[in-house]
């Protein structure tokens, strides 16, 4: 039998030196960061379909506009990515089909894209188009003779078919994606038409079915939302990612009130042994990291920063002690991530690429 090579991960954020270099940035070790970007471009870059936020030119784009070093070249050949997924995306539309989450969210979609253009030093039509189309998200659409959101999607995060499909909830895969880079551009006063709508539909959808990873046709059929189901609290899905996004469209809204119940969420998550004991490890994705950063991002847009101090140190000690256990070398789910957390400081805003800032 001969063993399958797999293609090398160079170019991945997630997981490949690029993600390793944003740690160096955030540490002024500009010699090691141009170690690992030599490595993550050494077997060229990627524009074509599977460039997004996390791989390709639009992550090499995102690490280097950490150093502010971002040129022309890398730049131009992210906005054909964007307008070829932009292109892809309005066809889509035109047919009728409900999408895929690759199409629009963080990871893989134009919410991840959307977030790029956002740490771009100037507006640009790209944006606009960006922020149109994810807006477009919020209008319902019929299929099979009933209406659905306009984000269902008939597979799920790893492209599985989920029978009736289902409303992705999470940070990373879900609505709560878009959620957050329109409220972002808002804040920034970077608005298109029907901007502040779609913050309120996609904010009281999370009101309803945020207890749950996603939202399934048996949710939509019963009488009133589901109960929330005790799960993994993270940055990618649960409570504290949608939390942070439900206080970002707060602040972009001016709706104290909302903003207070994101707050208190996050303290509520956060200081239950039940949901704190199904925390695993001390990556960014889903563990320590993650927790400590978002409610570091919180606690700096709230009006009362002191009720976290404790929760953060709590997080920051429990993270300190699981760090050395984490057997990958990369950003989400490794130790450049983890000691990016740990260390605390945000001078280059790497804390961007997860939608809290």
């Amino acid at each position: 039998m001969t063993a399958t090579t797999l293609p090398p991960r160079t170019q991945d954020l997630s997981e490949g030196p690029l993600g390793i270099a944003l740690l160096d940035i955030e540490r002024g070790d500009l010699s090691a960061a141009r170690r690992h970007l030599a490595q993550a471009v050494a077997h060229g870059v990627s524009s074509g379909r599977n460039a997004s936020l996390f791989h390709g030119a639009p992550a090499l784009e995102f690490v280097l506009g950490r150093a502010r070093h971002a040129g022309r070249d890398v730049r131009s050949a992210v906005d054909r990515v964007v307008d070829a997924r932009l292109a892809a995306a309005q066809r889509r539309q035109q047919s009728g089909v409900l999408p895929h989450l690759a199409e629009w969210d963080l990871i893989r979609g134009l919410a991840g894209l959307g977030a790029l253009l956002l740490t771009r030093e100037a507006s640009s039509t790209r944006l606009t188009d960006v922020l149109a189309y994810l807006v477009s998200l919020s209008r319902p659409v019929r299929c099979e003779g009933r209406e659905l959101p306009g984000w269902w999607s008939v597979l799920g995060p790893d492209d599985e078919e989920l029978v009736g499909g289902h409303g992705n909830n999470g940070m990373a895969h879900g609505i709560t994606g878009p959620l957050a880079v329109l409220s972002l551009a808002a804040r920034h006063d970077y608005l298109v038409p029907g901007q502040h709508e779609a913050i309120e539909v996609f904010a009281r959808w999370l009101d309803g079915y945020g207890g749950h990873y996603w939202t399934t046709r048996a949710h939509l059929d019963a009488a009133e939302p589901p109960a929330p189901q005790p799960a993994r609290p993270s940055w990618c899905y649960g409570q504290p990612g949608i939390a942070r996004a439900q206080q970002l469209a707060a602040l972009a809204m001016n709706d104290p009130a909302r903003r207070r119940a994101a707050e208190d969420t996050l303290v509520r998550t956060l200081t239950d042994p039940a949901h704190l004991t199904l925390i695993t490890d001390a990556t960014l994705c889903h563990g320590w990291a993650g927790l400590v950063t978002l409610a570091r991002a919180v606690a700096t847009d709230s009006p009362t920063p002191e009720r976290f101090a404790s929760l953060i140190g709590d997080l920051q000690q429990r993270l300190a002690a699981e760090l050395d256990r984490l057997s990958k070398p990369g950003f989400m789910e490794g130790r450049s991530g983890a000691q990016l957390a740990l260390h605390g400081t945000n001078a280059t805003n790497w804390t961007s690429v997860l939608l809290i800032t």
